[in-house]
């Protein structure tokens, strides 16, 4: 990982990608999402603050995790001053975090446990497929189609 002298404030997009790992087209997406800021020399080149290696540091073990870069943003934005993440922002954060994360390995366990469902039955129907209609209702008692028959009796 190359080494950029302490001397240095301001890092060219090069040198923070080389520094976090991340691609250019990375960084200029963060840019554009508002995750990182960067300011334009005379020559229209960006160059970023040494604390956007923390930034993106934070993004990129926030994404690891699967949490949206909405969410991230939002994260972000409620620093004071929009300042640099710290360990015990990560620690508040990941705890507001691990409900929504907990919620989503529910759902993967119960994708992974009925994946072999469908792949047997091979249709994907819509009258016991747990995939394609989760926590149906209905199911128990009818029969999609059967809805929208006994809709149309109801009405007509």
């Amino acid at each position: 990982m190359p080494q950029i002298p302490n001397t240095v404030q301001e890092l060219t997009v090069g040198q923070v990608s080389a520094r976090s790992g991340a691609a250019v087209s990375a960084l200029h997406f963060y840019e554009a999402k508002g995750l990182i800021s960067s300011r334009r020399t005379s020559g229209n080149q960006r160059r970023y603050g040494r604390d956007a290696l923390r930034r993106v540091a934070f993004i990129r073990a926030a994404q690891r995790v699967g949490i949206p870069l909405a969410t991230i943003r939002e994260a972000l934005s409620e620093l004071p001053e929009e300042r640099t993440p710290t360990r015990e922002d990560w620690a508040r954060l990941s705890e507001v975090w691990r409900s929504e994360l907990d919620q989503r390995i529910t759902q993967l366990h119960r994708l992974r446990d009925h994946l072999t469902d469908c792949i047997g039955c091979g249709c994907l129907s819509l009258e016991t497929c747990v995939l394609s209609n989760p926590d149906d209702v209905f199911g128990d008692r009818l029969v999609g189609s059967r809805l929208m028959a006994a809709r149309r009796e109801n009405e007509g």
